[in-house]
């Protein structure tokens, strides 16, 4: 969820597509573990994360918890030379982040091209492109008629089609509260569309298994919010975070979880187009999240849960992102996050932080969970940051059904938790 990146060195790097449109490599990028132990060194990593020229993975403000981060060639040697100075012990977890890249990259296409026209059109063994989970929403909805229904609600800066799918028990009652998910947002975060699509499958292959969490409500899933995005760092630079809308001549993109008008710009975002944190240059300038904004309206009074997904960190999140201040009703979701923690704790041992994104994580206003609850009135509204699986970014290909199997536990929980509350 949090990133940047960009000296004039890096610039080149991460809008290199109005350049040229080879594939980056990250060849000799370090990944970096680093865990400040007192308040000091704690305000230093703060002070580094605003250097565009490191890329912050994870920044927690909670001490003793890691921080990563990804770091060019280039930068090395001073940024290791910063941390001793100051006595913070680090460990580099991955000495050539490109070679790791390259590797994942090649057993995912290789997942993909392992997969028969025979078999299903989707599998959680590969990450897949945005064709493919058009293919899979088409299938689901050509099967399921009766519980299954596409609608596209917008469409990207390049055209794609932004799909919602709902789900329901097929009981043909209108007008039914309503758990809205979407993911995506963040370009480069995989594992969240990969995780809004096996909710899918659980909640429409597995039907039985989970039919009590459809009685009352329907599911409203939007697994991609920003498709260009997304299929540029299938194709072009891997790290993307932004949308791909030009913004200057060099520079393109909007960070989409920075461009919803609720404190819109006032923290946590930057105003330089090429930042990887761009705000963009008004509050809604993306057709991306101007659609899931008027998605989120069109549930006015039936939506009821809105969680959205990103990576990583295992963090359970939730409003305000604008301050540390708590909403009046922070008990309430702080209830439904804790529950999803505890039962993915429960099922397998992995550890999720809960509480404000502020207080728990970083600053940063104009994000979609906080517009949820500010203006959409969505009571229950969390931001579900998924695990690493590995030392690199996502989860490598052969972790991605181990890890949204689990997360499924935790979503189960908390939908749980809202259908009988709410």
């Amino acid at each position: 969820m949090f990133s940047k990146i960009v000296t004039l060195a890096a610039i080149t790097l991460f809008c290199h597509s109005t350049v040229h449109a080879d594939y980056t490599s990250y060849a000799g990028y370090k990944v970096y573990d680093i865990k400040a132990e007192n308040p000091s060194q704690q305000q230093l990593l703060q002070q580094l994360a605003n250097n565009e020229a490191y890329d912050f993975f994870t920044l927690p403000r909670i001490l003793g918890l890691p921080t990563r981060v990804l770091v060019a060639p280039a930068d090395q040697t001073e940024f290791e030379a910063t941390l001793s100075s100051s006595q913070i012990a680090y460990k580099c977890i991955n000495e050539n982040f490109g070679a790791t890249l390259e590797r994942e990259r090649a057993q995912n296409n290789l997942q993909r091209s392992l997969r028969t026209k025979s078999q299903r059109s989707i599998t959680f063994s590969a990450y897949q492109r945005m064709a493919e989970i058009d293919a899979y929403l088409d299938e689901l909805a050509a099967t399921y008629p009766s519980r299954v229904n596409l609608k596209t609600i917008g469409k990207s800066y390049e055209g794609q089609r932004l799909r919602t799918i709902t789900v329901s028990n097929g009981d043909g009652r209108a007008n039914k509260k309503v758990i809205l998910l979407d993911a995506g947002i963040h370009a480069r975060e995989w594992i969240a569309p990969a995780e809004a699509l096996y909710v899918i499958h659980q909640l429409v292959e597995n039907f039985a298994a989970n039919a009590h969490l459809l009685e009352n409500y329907d599911w409203v899933i939007l697994p991609v919010v920003n498709p260009d995005g997304y299929e540029y760092t299938h194709t072009n630079t891997r790290m993307w975070r932004k949308t791909r809308k030009p913004v200057t001549s060099i520079c393109s993109g909007t960070d989409g979880n920075r461009n919803f008008d609720f404190h819109w710009g006032e923290i946590g975002a930057s105003s330089f187009s090429c930042s990887d944190t761009f705000k963009g240059q008004s509050a809604f300038s993306e057709p991306e999240t101007q659609t899931l904004r008027d998605l989120m309206f069109s549930l006015s009074g039936r939506a009821k849960f809105y969680l959205t997904l990103h990576s990583y960190g295992n963090y359970l999140l939730y409003p305000w992102g604008y301050t540390s201040e708590l909403p009046s009703t922070w008990h309430d979701i702080d209830d439904v996050a804790q529950a999803g923690a505890v039962a993915i704790k429960k099922a397998t041992g992995t550890d999720y932080t809960v509480g404000s994104s502020t207080n728990v994580l970083y600053a940063a206003a104009g994000g979609s969970d906080d517009y949820a609850l500010a203006k959409a009135n969505i009571p229950i509204s969390i931001t579900m940051e998924l695990p690493a699986g590995g030392n690199g970014f996502n989860p490598a290909p052969e972790k991605i059904q181990e890890l949204v199997s689990e997360t499924w536990i935790g979503i189960k929980a908390m939908a749980e938790k809202v259908v009988t509350t709410y």
